[in-house]
């Protein structure tokens, strides 16, 4: 009978200590032969007639003791745990110590632990939105910025410009960036393709040449590079000045042929930006109301959990899978292990959140119903203009209909802690921001 010792908890796992009975192995090593040896072809031999010591020298010791272990310790791990009343919500990390007696350890996550605060006492209050007549005339301002159109001049090169200009140049003699016709807005401060290389071209008049080096910053994003001396040749083939539309009625229409007039393009906009704050409010503070009450919270989960979040990013960051995950990790010169730990504390900050979020549904008996799930999905093919069927057919799967019903029960639970913790309330978001959202 097989020896279970349980070593420790912390951080909600169980380090086990399995010791297997000689003749427990010695059934799986046997069980392990005869389904190899009906497997193997073994000259002078039947197909499945080989003694074992023979098949043990045809494909090694080692291979029929890996096939036993193989088969043996999940089955022994799953009694262990069941005896010893275990729930464990991943598979274990297991350890083969020695195998004669074949004993090995079992690191069992367990299902996580959340001590939820007195969050009825926690009172915060949203931050007021107010959007000005500076902001209306600054998003306008980028509107005309959108709209202008770009003549050339013959004049001296000025910040705001827009350049046709070859480009040649080398680090350590090494061909860096060499363009011909390259299109260039010189904008002051402009980090690209090197600090100061905008600073440098202004006062250049047409089809003049001139060479500067520069320094790469410390920080680029080739390390190889970071910090050298780059030498540059340019030459400005042409110089094109920014011209903006008028302010006036036509450039409403410009923008758009449902606006008549300035004012009412300035209306629509100040009704944007307002929208558009209100919901950047409301984001901030969910934000704010969600970190509350982690901070009054007592949360303790396997770190199993953060390793499938971190997994859970980068599956959503490199949707192709570990080839483009391989080419950024080049680009940015780090191991795969070094962008895990940098996503580690937002990963942990996301399970932390997600397991006191659950904790409080479970508290406040939040639920969502069938038919709020497909309330959601018909909002969700609402602007669907082609395939609508083939959209909710896909959407209504046990798989994607279990992801929404997630998603919304976060969303009703965040609600009800806002209405408790809020002390005043704050406004529902309005048909238009849902439109807006889905569109």
């Amino acid at each position: 009978m097989m020896k279970v010792t349980n070593e420790k908890t912390e951080n909600r796992q169980a380090f086990l200590t399995i010791e297997m009975e000689p003749a427990e192995l010695e059934e799986s090593l046997e069980d392990s032969y005869r389904r190899l040896v009906k497997q193997a072809n073994i000259p002078g031999f039947r197909r499945g007639k080989a003694p074992r010591v023979v098949l043990e020298r045809y494909i090694g010791k080692e291979s029929l003791l890996e096939e036993a272990l193989n088969s043996l310790v999940p089955q022994a791990y799953e009694k262990a745990i069941k005896e010893q009343g275990l729930e464990a919500i991943a598979p274990p990390q297991i350890e083969v110590t020695q195998t004669d007696p074949l004993v090995f350890k079992a690191i069992v996550p367990l299902k996580p632990t959340v001590k939820l605060g007195d969050y009825h006492s926690i009172k915060l209050e949203p931050e007021t939105v107010e959007v000005t007549e500076g902001d209306v005339n600054d998003f306008v301002e980028q509107l005309r910025h959108q709209h202008a159109t770009w003549e050339p001049v013959d004049r001296a090169v000025d910040f705001g410009d827009l350049l046709i200009l070859d480009v040649w140049s080398n680090v350590e003699d090494k061909p860096f960036i060499n363009q011909k016709g390259a299109q260039y807005q010189v904008v002051r401060d402009r980090s690209s393709p090197v600090p100061g290389f905008a600073e440098q071209l202004v006062g250049m008049r047409k089809n003049e040449e001139k060479e500067f080096k520069l320094r790469l910053p410390s920080d680029y994003s080739k390390s190889e590079l970071a910090g050298k001396e780059c030498s540059f040749k340019v030459r400005v083939n042409e110089i094109k000045q920014e011209i903006l539309p008028e302010l006036n009625n036509d450039f409403a229409k410009l923008v758009s042929p449902e606006f008549e007039t300035l004012d009412s393009l300035r209306e629509r906009v100040l009704s944007d930006l307002r929208l558009r704050a209100e919901e950047k409010a409301r984001m901030d503070f969910e934000e704010k109301v969600i970190d509350a009450l982690v901070d009054l919270s007592e949360v303790d989960y396997p770190p199993i959990l953060v390793e499938s979040e971190i997994d859970r990013i980068l599956n959503q960051r490199f949707q192709r899978g570990a080839q483009e995950l391989g080419e950024y990790l080049k680009n940015i010169n780090k191991t795969e292990g070094e962008l895990r730990e940098e996503l580690r504390p937002s990963a942990t900050r996301r399970v932390k959140r997600s397991l006191v979020l659950s904790k409080v549904a479970e508290e406040e008996k939040v639920e969502v119903s069938s038919s709020e799930v497909d309330t959601e999905i018909e909002n969700m093919t609402r602007n669907a203009t082609e395939r609508k069927d083939e959209m909710k057919k896909a959407l209504d799967t046990p798989q994607v209909r279990g992801s929404i019903e997630q998603t919304l029960l976060t969303k009703k639970t965040l609600q009800r802690l806002i209405d408790i913790i809020s002390v005043t309330k704050i406004p529902k978001k309005t048909r238009r921001t849902k439109e807006k959202e889905g569109k």
